[in-house]
């Protein structure tokens, strides 16, 4: 059985406009929209959750907070991951015991690691916590260190509870590379929610989508479709949220999205340096881009 099939949100974290605190109480409005809006699992504190600018504490309370909230209503995936791998290890512990589905640990970013470096590095957490599912996360345009497909095929093969992966580097021949050596034997979410549909087609479980913070039916639908045979549909909707998706991306993610959540009535809030507000120009492009698509803002 797979982690989740289907559309997982990357899910924004919400912060007061003052004091910059997580607010809680908008968090719960923002993953009960995402529940009942067909949102297929939650993946918290990702670097859309701007995880990188929370302290450790914090990275595990809203972690934990998420986890008791949506109190089984759909799988819970907390991001544990760190450049030092000791680091990884006390956040997936403390956020497996809290009763995370699975853990998003992502490659560690500056260090730039050789590839038996991220072997090591995923079997020293896998270890430390050998009951709790682990997708690993493949995104060199942010960490500067890309996980070759033999490295992910040889850590899938040797250590039991790393699952998956969630590939964000846009190389779709380096994807397919891992489907062929692992013989589909992998869970594969998408990384980038433009490629959705050519990933389900070789063999992927779903999405990992910075979209669905904004049109959760959509990224939902999209996977469902193509899984129940409606290969036509499943593409139209991905050609459809293609506008969306270049405009949520026309800024450093999460800029655009935060931005967007917030033009939806939610009060998501600011940004945590060293990100800034959206641009004039493309927040407008960006509004007209979702009234276009349907998404109702204010």
């Amino acid at each position: 059985m797979a982690v989740f099939t289907g559309s997982g949100v990357a899910i924004i974290t919400p912060f007061y406009e003052d004091t910059q605190k997580v607010n809680y109480e908008a968090f719960k409005e923002i993953i009960d929209y995402q529940i009942e809006h067909g949102t297929d699992a939650i993946i918290v504190c990702g670097s859309t959750g701007e995880a990188a600018t929370m302290t450790e504490q914090e990275h595990v309370d809203v972690c934990k907070f998420c986890i008791d909230y949506v109190n089984g209503r759909v799988p819970v995936i907390g991001g544990s991951g760190s450049n030092c791998t000791a680091t990884a290890i006390e956040l997936s512990k403390e956020i497996a015991a809290a009763g995370a589905d699975a853990l998003l640990i992502l490659t560690p970013y500056y260090n730039k690691a050789t590839q038996e470096g991220l072997y090591l590095h995923y079997k020293a957490i896998a270890d430390a916590v050998p009951d709790t599912p682990i997708i690993m996360y493949n995104v060199p345009s942010r960490t500067g260190c890309n996980m070759l497909p033999a490295t992910t095929a040889r850590i899938v093969k040797e250590i039991p509870n790393v699952v998956g992966i969630k590939e964000a580097s846009g190389d779709i021949s380096q994807i397919v590379k891992i489907m062929e050596l692992t013989n589909g034997d992998i869970e594969l979410y998408s990384g980038n929610d433009d490629q959705v549909v050519p990933l389900l087609s070789i063999g992927g479980k779903g999405v990992i989508s910075v979209v669905a913070n904004v049109a959760p039916e959509a990224m939902h639908d999209m996977c469902r479709k193509f899984f129940d045979g409606d290969i036509k549909g499943a593409a139209q909707l991905q050609f459809d949220t293609l506008e969306l998706f270049e405009n949520l991306f026309s800024e450093v993610n999460p800029i655009p999205v935060k931005k967007a959540v917030n033009l939806m009535g939610f009060a998501a809030g600011p940004l945590r340096m060293p990100l800034t507000e959206m641009t004039p120009a493309k927040a407008d492009k960006l509004k007209e881009a979702m009234i276009r698509f349907g998404v109702k803002v204010k």
